[in-house]
């Protein structure tokens, strides 16, 4: 008898976490469909490999309609995440200060994630009545990887994994 006491106790308890569990279920639908909406801004933030051509053409072209001559563009190979891929580019330009800082401004205001790390100003040479220098970066892009590219990611590390 105390076997059965407890059998209906456990599934009362069972009855009531499910009846929790529907009472919250309009929440978190509310919560999943806001959550969609963040992952397709986010998502749109990041390119697919057909855009990545034509964000670094936009890129560039800021470079010039800030003023700036550019020295290098030269994109790096990518490297693969979990679902996104980064796309280093070392870009040396030469200009005045605030035609970087102008220069930066912009590519900031792309619709895009685009990176500005490791700023180096270097050669100060005064002309007329700016100072005109030689400023290398490194700007990164990202993309969004498609459903393949993902498994083939998940299959490497599963293999590097192993090899360890």
């Amino acid at each position: 008898m105390s076997s059965l006491n407890e059998e209906i106790t456990n599934v009362r308890a069972d009855r009531d976490r499910k009846k929790a569990i529907a009472a919250n279920m309009p929440k978190v639908q509310r919560d999943i469909r806001e959550w969609d909406i963040k992952l397709k801004a986010a998502v749109s933030q990041l390119p697919d490999s057909r855009e990545i051509p034509e964000l670094l053409s936009n890129v560039s072209t800021k470079a010039r309609e800030s003023g700036l001559e550019i020295v290098l563009f030269r994109p790096r190979p990518e490297n693969r995440r979990d679902f996104y891929a980064e796309i280093p580019v070392d870009i040396v330009v030469r200009g005045g200060f605030y035609n970087a800082v102008s220069f930066f401004d912009e590519v900031g205001k792309l619709n895009r994630l685009v990176n500005i790390d490791n700023i180096d100003f270097k050669n100060p040479k005064v002309t007329g009545d700016q100072v005109n220098m030689e400023i290398s970066t490194l700007a990164t892009t990202y993309r969004f990887l498609d459903e393949s590219e993902r498994k083939k990611a998940t299959e490497e590390k599963i293999k590097d994994s192993a090899k360890k």
